[in-house]
């Protein structure tokens, strides 16, 4: 691995939000390093195989995660919540962004999620009815990329991924679109805010590329906003299928396989939802991409038995 002023360390590469950025800084001649546990995964082999720089280790080995910040001008971070009750987002946030202060990294842009920050305000929240720790965690290391001093920052926030109805994700989000059952707990009027990976990614390499413009943002991503009706028919119209919708209750919905805290999720779309004001993106010159081209792009990725 060589030094170079202008690389970018970009965290979480292998997955969907990162893996999106790199490729999207790669394309545009930028040096990438990526930290990954496992450099002959295909996803990481196929990132070096477009010139990436892979680096072995995570960000809970400290040693590694000081040498991929070696000479770094920016970083790209987004994090894995804490489904695992490690503590894991909090840890991990807050370990790289005081190593990159350390390594006098002057930018850095981070992901989190539409409405951190709004938390206190969610109907339900002093009862406890949402995941508290997943929206505390994700606005505390918000808060702590604000404050580090870093000399440029963004923060982009997406909505519901439209790569969670694509394999492998779709497996655990949608079970049943394998037999062609689009199947949740979300009201049929509960119009859920739909961003592609590859925009997420699209913006933040723009937020990489110019700094000045995107410093000190703080910005909701998402591109339409959709019943479960209206996905359905985008997908069977796409391709050429019949999509089945059905909208269960919460109880009927784990009962059927969905994973209790994803069933907890769509029963905050339904109350609260992540309201992202879509017009206001438009000035920030990237054309996001529509579900029905979504689809049709990931049309390989989306399996029926």
């Amino acid at each position: 691995m060589t030094d170079s002023s202008d690389a970018i360390l970009v965290i979480g590469a292998t997955g969907m939000q990162g893996g999106a950025t790199a490729r999207r800084l790669l394309a545009a001649g930028r040096t990438v390093r990526f930290l990954t546990r496992d450099p002959d995964s295909p996803a990481a082999r196929a990132l070096v195989a477009m010139n990436a720089q892979a680096l072995k280790g995570d960000l809970d080995e400290r040693d590694s995660l000081e040498k991929a910040l070696k000479g770094v001008r920016s970083v790209f971070s987004v994090l894995l919540p804490n489904f695992d009750h490690s503590d894991r987002e909090r840890r991990q946030g807050f370990t790289l962004i005081d190593a990159a202060r350390k390594a006098g990294v002057p930018q850095f842009v981070h992901t989190s999620v539409a409405q951190a920050g709004n938390h206190l305000t969610f109907p339900g929240w002093s009862e406890k009815r949402w995941n508290q720790k997943y929206w505390t965690d994700k606005w505390d290391v918000e808060e702590a990329v604000r404050s580090a001093g870093f000399e440029s920052w963004t923060v982009l926030q997406p909505a519901f991924m439209m790569d969670n109805l694509a394999e492998p994700k779709a497996r655990a989000m949608f079970p049943h679109l394998r037999e062609r059952v689009l199947l949740s707990a979300l009201l049929p009027d509960s119009r859920l805010d739909w961003i592609a990976a590859d925009d997420v990614g699209a913006l933040a390499a723009s937020a990489l590329n110019d700094a000045q413009r995107w410093h000190a943002k703080t910005v909701p991503l998402a591109a339409e906003k959709l019943t479960m009706s209206e996905v359905g028919n985008r997908l069977g119209q796409v391709l050429g299928t019949q999509i089945s919708v059905s909208h269960v209750s919460p109880d009927e919905a784990r009962a059927k396989g969905l994973v209790p805290g994803w069933v907890n999720a769509q029963e905050w779309i339904n109350v609260v939802g992540y309201r992202v004001d879509i017009d206001s993106l438009s000035e920030r010159g990237v054309q996001l991409t529509s579900m029905t081209e979504w689809i049709d792009a990931n049309r390989q990725h989306i399996k029926f038995v």
